[in-house]
């Protein structure tokens, strides 16, 4: 049985030990990689490669065109119009990850993100963003931020200047929310 001095001592010990296997070490190695260097195939067909937004902020949205988040969309890009000129970026991300909210294409995808709701921010092509095959930025983000991962649409992950997550924020908090506006601009205004 181990005193007290003796658990700490042995739990030290183990928090200090090498890691055992390559996972641990590349899940290390991957959270010190910057949100900056992924990219993710655009709607368009070009990519939207993140490194073009070093050091400035992105908010990072999955999105769905059949959600009940989908008005959404419409904060998104109030939020755009409001901080875009002091250096935000927002990238939507549509996704069939929950409740198959996204079942069109292209076409289905760009009349409700473009036409409908009149989105003029980047938009990616449908990506999965849960589970083993999440796009590499999403399993970035689980890593980092493990219990606040997607569990719905409109999910946003507010990258800092630094290119590491400053704030999340869940499907249910609309894009115009003060949390939201107060987090962009303290990440526009840090240097």
């Amino acid at each position: 049985m181990l005193d007290r001095r003796g658990f700490v001592t042995a739990a030290l010990a183990a928090m200090a030990a090498p890691a055992a296997t390559p996972t641990f070490a590349q899940n290390a190695a991957m959270s010190r990689i910057p949100a900056y260097a992924f990219s993710f195939p655009a709607l368009s067909g070009d990519d939207i490669r993140l490194a073009a937004f070093t050091g400035r902020p992105l908010i990072i949205v999955n999105t769905a065109s059949l959600c009940g988040y989908t008005p959404q969309y419409a904060g998104l890009q109030e939020l755009w119009n409001e901080f875009r000129e002091r250096g935000l970026t927002i990238i939507g991300v549509p996704s069939n990850d929950f409740g198959s909210q996204e079942p069109g294409g292209v076409t289905e995808i760009s009349e409700t993100a473009h036409h409908q709701y009149g989105v003029t921010f980047p938009i990616a092509a449908k990506t999965t963003v849960v589970g083993p095959k999440a796009h590499p930025f999403y399993k970035w983000a689980a890593e980092a931020r493990p219990k606040e991962v997607p569990r719905w649409n409109f999910h946003k992950y507010l990258i800092g200047r630094d290119g590491y997550i400053a704030e999340v924020f869940p499907s249910a908090i609309d894009p115009t929310d003060t949390r939201v506006k107060t987090a962009v601009a303290k990440a526009l205004a840090a240097s």
